[in-house]
């Protein structure tokens, strides 16, 4: 399952605020995923070009398995 973001840092921090773990960070401001409450692997892809590599997301590490 993937779903395209216009901010996938945006989101990723929205997600994470509301208690979700990113388990694979959007390190290439491209692409992330997370895990559904019920285990099924999420994608979140940014929409159009990859954007600029930024904090904290950069250098956070990958979190269990996607």
């Amino acid at each position: 399952l993937a779903f395209l973001t216009d901010d996938i840092y945006g989101l990723c921090q929205r997600l994470m605020d509301a208690g979700v773990t990113i388990n694979r960070p959007p390190r290439d401001g491209h692409m992330a995923f997370v895990r559904s409450p019920d285990n099924v692997s999420i994608e979140l892809l940014q929409k159009g070009d990859a954007l600029p590599p930024a904090e904290p997301w950069a250098q956070m590490e990958n979190t269990g398995h996607w």
